[in-house]
């Protein structure tokens, strides 16, 4: 994966106090590095971006959780062409016709799993076929 010269020390600061979302956001980072190797990697203030050609998946700490979120957890972000129903997908929104931003919760490093990465890899695709 392309990241760029400071990425070690930004995602240190923007999971500063918070070891066990860095600890998911590792196990993440590890299965997307591998899923994705032509990838690169942004640290900006709000999310940790993931681009292709362009962007198909954020990792974010919650701004604030809803009162069923675990304290600790990362929320991930994606884009598909429709809307996906599971039951681990906490949030789905239109923005746009066509276009469907779906947000899940990890708070446990197992749920980084072969099903998340699908949906990934699906967002991969989605977003790569933008012209």
């Amino acid at each position: 994966m392309n990241l760029p010269e400071r990425y070690q020390e930004d995602i240190l600061f923007y999971f500063d106090g918070k070891p066990r979302e860095l600890a998911l956001y590792q196990a993440l980072f590890h299965r997307l590095e591998a899923a994705f190797p032509d990838a690169s990697a942004r640290v900006q203030k709000s999310q940790i971006s993931f681009y292709g050609r362009h962007l198909f998946a954020m990792v974010s700490l919650p701004a604030r959780c809803k009162k069923d979120w675990p304290r600790e957890c990362i929320l991930v972000t994606f884009g598909l062409p429709c809307r996906v129903d599971l039951p681990r997908i906490a949030v789905a929104t239109e923005p746009y016709p066509g276009r469907w931003t779906h947000h899940v919760v990890v708070s446990r490093e197992e749920e980084v799993d072969e099903e998340l990465i699908g949906l990934l890899e699906g967002a991969w695709g989605f977003s790569e076929g933008k012209r």
